[in-house]
């Protein structure tokens, strides 16, 4: 009998049971987010165990898959990219021949965020200004960095680089320890929303040469527009550029597992669709299809060959679809 309880204690420790080895884990970002809705979405959806786990962003996401450290993971199209190219934050790392695409999700918008006594009326503005750029291995900071650099300027153009979290920078904004903030998010979002209320933050337009220049060169890159009136009756469409959130894994994640994931948002889209507002203009062929560098992971291919929408032999990012994908469900 001690024996059996030994062994029945052990089987409930975290990490020691069939079931919790089983358990997927899908790396999001901070919980002020859509990313970390996005992630308790999916659990949501799936008839598994299933944990939404918060983390510092699409970098350390793509880190974390390649370590195999988590099931899915969600990233920005670019460092998607980067991370295949082995490019950008990861040289040291080399490319990751073995990362995997399911699909992307919503857009997501490179936000300006700044106070309105600051003065700052364009991203120019900001010279010799303080400005969280984000923490480091988030998504934000990859896509504030490549701006910088596509516009000759550093962080020691600022008189103040802060790094805080996403969680934590409106609070900084309303506090005025920075005059600005910038996040690549999808809207709406709480912490933008939490800037505007409590210290009458606005929203600004980004654009400009370089901007012109990221969305001529890189795939990954494309116009887009915040829409007006979504924070404030008053607030007018914001013009900026931005990238897409995509789901990715390792190869060696099991093909079901990735099959089962799948399914869940594609049987039943509309039902994935209203949990937020940022997925509403969602559909079959701009997910499977938009956004993705790496090779789609052999699970997702089998369930998207299943249903039709993929022809190819073998598809990559560019693979064709079938032109009845627009009214799945």
């Amino acid at each position: 009998m001690t024996c059996l309880a030994g062994l029945l204690a052990g089987m409930l420790i975290p990490g020691s049971s069939v079931a919790d080895e089983e358990r997927i884990i899908i790396g999001t970002a901070s919980s002020a987010g859509v990313y970390h809705v996005t992630g308790r979405t999916l659990c949501r959806l799936l008839d598994l165990p299933c944990t939404a786990q918060t983390s510092d962003g699409s970098a350390a996401n793509l880190k974390a898959v390649r370590q195999g450290e988590v099931t899915v993971a969600l990233a920005q199209s670019d460092l998607q990219y980067y991370a295949v190219s082995g490019i950008e934050g990861f040289r040291d790392v080399g490319p990751d021949a073995s990362l995997r695409s399911l699909f992307s999700v919503h857009g997501e918008p490179f936000t300006l965020v700044v106070r309105r006594d600051s003065g700052i009326r364009e991203f120019d503005d900001l010279r010799q200004r303080a400005v969280n750029v984000g923490n480091p291995g988030s998504g934000q900071r990859g896509t504030m960095m490549r701006l910088l650099e596509t516009m000759g300027w550093t962080l020691e153009d600022f008189s103040l680089a802060n790094d805080l979290p996403a969680d934590q920078q409106s609070l900084e904004l309303c506090h005025g320890n920075v005059d600005a903030m910038v996040y690549t998010v999808g809207h709406p979002n709480d912490s933008i929303e939490q800037a505007i209320r409590l210290c009458d933050a606005a929203i600004i337009d980004v654009g400009g040469d370089a901007v012109d220049r990221l969305v001529e060169e890189a795939p990954y890159f494309t116009r887009a527009t915040i829409p007006a009136g979504i924070y404030t009756p008053d607030q007018p469409a914001v013009e900026t550029f931005g990238v897409r959130a995509t789901l990715v894994a390792s190869e060696a994640t099991d093909p079901e597992v990735i099959h089962t994931i799948v399914a869940a948002v594609f049987d039943d889209l509309e039902r994935f669709q209203s949990s937020h507002p940022a997925y509403g203009d969602l559909s079959a062929e701009s997910m499977i299809t938009e956004g993705l560098s790496a090779p789609l992971h052999a699970g997702a291919l089998r369930y998207y060959r299943e249903r039709g929408w993929i022809e190819a032999e073998d598809a990559m990012q560019d693979a064709t679809v079938d032109d009845d994908v627009e009214g799945a469900d």
